[in-house]
């Protein structure tokens, strides 16, 4: 049996926030794919993404996630293809931008297609990996129990803030989207934008180093 203590959580909750309520690669994927195809899209998106970077806080909760983060090769592997399936779905946005808009204005991309990509787009980011093991065991109090317990505990905490936080960037976007809508050139246009918007942070992200 192990507890966090109280302040601990506390700290860790309110960094946690500073961190999630700044723009980064994960809400700026969010907000192409809730541009592109809208806020079913963006929060399916968000969800995937979520599940994708549980992975890391597992490998860094039992260790593995120090090996990787130190390892200039395994990191930039995974960052490369990460970036590349980035660049892969702007371009399939931009392609699609008329096809996946039905008289609604709804995606038809269907609920596991999202999820499935958000997952891979969140699973093949290593800076997920390097964030949670530099971040998460500054919160760990060693008297508290097993450290694994708790650096699981917070990172699973962190991905509960996230995806409050990041639904809400989400549904802003699709809901902007939402009154583009009311023209097909419009919304068409505004589909290409999130697809480029993708590809933008694909090779951002290709180009970044370990330390950005």
């Amino acid at each position: 049996m192990f507890m966090i203590p109280v302040e601990n959580l506390l700290a860790f909750a309110l960094a946690s926030v500073v961190i999630i309520v700044i723009p980064g690669p994960s809400v700026l994927f969010v907000i192409g794919r809730s541009i592109a195809y809208g806020r079913r899209a963006g929060v399916l998106s968000v969800v995937g993404n979520r599940l994708g970077t549980i992975p890391a806080v597992v490998a860094v909760a039992f260790g593995v996630g120090a090996i990787v983060a130190a390892s200039a090769v395994a990191f930039t592997v995974i960052k490369v293809v990460g970036a590349l399936y980035l660049v892969w779905l702007g371009i399939q946005a931009i392609r699609h931008r008329n096809a996946h808009v039905v008289d609604t204005g709804r995606p038809s991309l269907s609920s596991w297609r999202l999820l499935r990509q958000g997952f891979v787009v969140g699973l093949a980011n290593p800076k997920t990996i390097a964030f949670f093991v530099a971040v998460l065991p500054q919160f760990v109090a060693p008297t508290a129990g097993p450290v694994w317990a708790q650096l699981l505990t917070l990172g699973l905490a962190f991905q509960a803030i996230a995806l409050i936080f990041d639904s809400t960037w989400a549904l802003a976007a699709g809901t902007a989207r939402a009154w583009f809508a009311r023209s097909p050139r419009r919304i068409s246009t505004l589909s290409g934008a999130g697809g480029a918007m993708m590809i933008g942070l694909g090779g951002t992200l290709a180009f970044a180093g370990s330390k950005n």
